[in-house]
């Protein structure tokens, strides 16, 4: 619910929105599940500086995997637009705090109130919220937003996140309603982090709104703390910061954006990114190669202490990075096949030979979270899958899956005894080739699609693994344009989507594995997950009322979805590992546990003197 993942709808991090009371009283913050943290009265957020300094640069490396950027819009399906720039432009009616998980505090809006029927929220904006070009944030701008993310030229993720929003209603020119269909303590917090843009965005030379896909290189109209500065197509974009921000001096923003200018340099592969550091061209960079991290993070400036390594522990959930199994494609529609590509995977040798010990092995959709699953079935569970019990497989009622990891070469042997028995249930046969065969005569052969080279030497253990049990697993490096491409439209076998996690899942699920964005081009639904039993589950964990009911709903999907094999778990870390500039950067000494990474950097780091 307080969180959206790696394919994300721009929408920050741990927001959501509470009651002050059953009688609907306004409100400055509400917990999802309790109190906030911080009261009515409190001056700035726990893990900032307050007084820290504005001024100075932030040179930083996009963290996109595009070596450019041909729009500013960050909401429309075609195209790329500039890392960072949703970020930093746009304003949401809730501010979340890295300290807590499911919190949101009044950033636009000054207090919020929830109907005690649950059927709406109302929030009142702040009188001094102002746009960048000056003019006041009101209700009509917030109703305009929200139905230009629901419209028609918008990443169709938008429609499954708010499909129970019924609509916005404009009370006064400071005061906005969102009801909703049915009640649904997550449809607030939804609704409290979308981003809020002017009106005036998008209109043409006669001041008339053009449609929102021809709204491409219109300069944003946010009122974010930062607007966009000097540009250079394929190499930078620079993001200024307003001195005359509305919300500089909020309790929600005070000590947070203390750059001048943010600086984002473009790369076009990960060596020149690293070699580019080194020499001094930017000042922090994030690692996600563990490879990188222990062998090649090194040089002059790191020996001389102006180049510092810092891995910085968190408790963010750890998501499910996975390699995902399209069952759109024929080879892929039995479970017992999936099954069988899984038990070839050698997590094990990766952690040896290339991870250096930096990474764990995911375990579901919801790792390091309350809503992890454990152990059988909880009478709670069993009665929303009972119902399902005939579309099943077996296993859900059982204990929870647990992806193989083979010690040595006798357990991995017999992982891949019992993917060959799984195999010849499914029909597979070795025939001519010393290749697996189905009845019609045509080989197990599937594609794994990637936009780059360096995946092979992941790829490679389980593609001699494969081999030995007769199917041919060809790599596929493409474009990275004709990866989003081919994304969208599902034309894949086999790819790796890193998933985020979440504290609290919610309709952003039903994108993922909801029957109804299966066929839904550009949907999240890259399995192509058509399933009576995830639909149910995830309709009761959005319409879950209290921690009680919301647990059993979580542990059911987690519990299909790991025992349908739908996708292949990879790995996880439970630190952020940046390298950065310890001469020009000065950062708080605490480190929030919900810290995404960089951003935190980015929000709350300063310049030196």
């Amino acid at each position: 619910m307080c969180s959206w993942l790696t394919r994300a709808l721009s929408l920050p991090v741990s927001l959501c929105l509470a009651l002050a009371s059953p009688a609907a009283l306004a409100a400055h913050a509400y917990a999802l599940w309790g109190d906030p943290a911080l009261p009515a009265d409190f001056t700035h957020l726990p893990y900032v500086n307050p007084q820290a300094p504005k001024g100075g640069e932030l040179r930083l490396v996009s963290n996109l995997r595009t070596s450019t950027f041909d729009k500013y819009n960050p909401f429309t399906i075609r195209g790329s637009a500039p890392a960072y720039l949703a970020a930093l432009m746009f304003d949401t009616l809730l501010a979340g705090s890295l300290d807590e998980t499911a919190t949101g505090y009044g950033l636009l809006a000054e207090d919020v109130s929830v109907a005690p029927d649950g059927l709406s929220a109302t929030f009142r904006l702040r009188p001094e919220a102002r746009f960048h070009n000056g003019k006041p944030v009101t209700a009509q701008d917030v109703k305009h937003s929200f139905d230009t993310l629901v419209g028609p030229h918008t990443s169709p993720g938008y429609k499954t996140l708010l499909i129970e929003v019924a609509g916005v209603d404009v009370l006064d020119a400071r005061s906005v309603r969102y009801r909703f269909h049915k009640p649904n303590r997550e449809l607030p917090l939804t609704v409290g982090g979308l981003p809020v843009f002017s009106r005036d965005w998008g209109l043409d030379e006669a001041g008339q709104p053009k449609p929102f896909d021809q709204v491409v290189m219109d300069v944003p109209i946010g009122s974010g703390p930062y607007r966009i500065g000097p540009v250079n197509f394929g190499k930078d974009i620079t993001y200024v910061r307003d001195p005359g921000y509305w919300a500089r001096d909020l309790p929600v923003r005070r000590g947070t954006a203390n750059f001048d200018r943010v600086l984002v340099k473009i790369y076009k592969d990960s060596t020149a990114r690293l070699e580019a550091l080194k020499a001094g061209e930017f000042d922090l960079m994030r690692f996600f190669s563990a490879g990188d991290w222990a062998r090649r993070v090194n040089g002059r400036k790191f020996d001389s202490g102006e180049l510092v390594k810092g891995e910085f522990a968190n408790r963010l959930p750890s998501g499910f990075q996975s390699y995902v199994l399209n069952t759109r494609r024929p080879f892929l529609q039995d479970r017992r096949v999936r099954e069988a590509l899984g038990l070839a995977f050698d997590f094990e040798w990766l952690s040896r030979r290339l991870f250096y010990g930096a990474y764990q092995r995911v375990h579901g959709l919801f790792g390091n979270t309350m809503c992890e699953t454990r152990g059988v079935p909880t009478p709670e569970e069993l009665a929303l899958l009972a119902p399902y019990r005939a579309q099943l497989p077996a296993s859900v009622f059982g204990p929870m899956f647990v992806p193989p990891e083979p010690q040595d070469a006798a357990e991995l042997r017999a992982n891949l005894r019992r993917a060959q028995g799984l195999l010849k249930d499914a029909g597979w046969q070795v025939g001519e080739g010393g290749l697996l065969r189905n009845a019609q005569g045509q080989a197990l052969v599937l594609e794994y699609m990637d936009s780059s080279e360096g995946g092979m030497r992941t790829l490679s253990s389980w593609l001699h693994n494969l081999q030995k049990l007769g199917i041919t697993l060809r790599f596929r490096s493409v474009d990275f344009a004709l990866y989003q491409q081919r994304l969208q439209k599902f034309d894949f076998d086999i790819t790796t989507i890193a998933y985020q996690g979440t504290n609290n899942p919610g309709q952003e699920f039903a994108d993922l594995f909801g029957s109804a964005a299966a066929d839904q081009e550009d949907s999240g639904n890259f399995p192509g997950v058509k399933n009576p039993a995830v639909d149910a589950a995830i309709n009761a964990m959005v319409s879950a009322r209290t921690l009680g009911q919301m647990l059993p709903a979580c542990h059911a999907l987690e519990r299909i979805i790991a025992h349908e094999h739908y996708l292949i778990p990879q790995w996880s870390a439970g630190t952020h590992r940046m390298a950065y500039n310890a001469w020009r950067l000065a950062r708080p000494e605490a480190v929030p546990p919900y810290s995404p990474g960089e951003m935190w950097a980015v929000e709350t780091w300063w310049a030196k003197k």
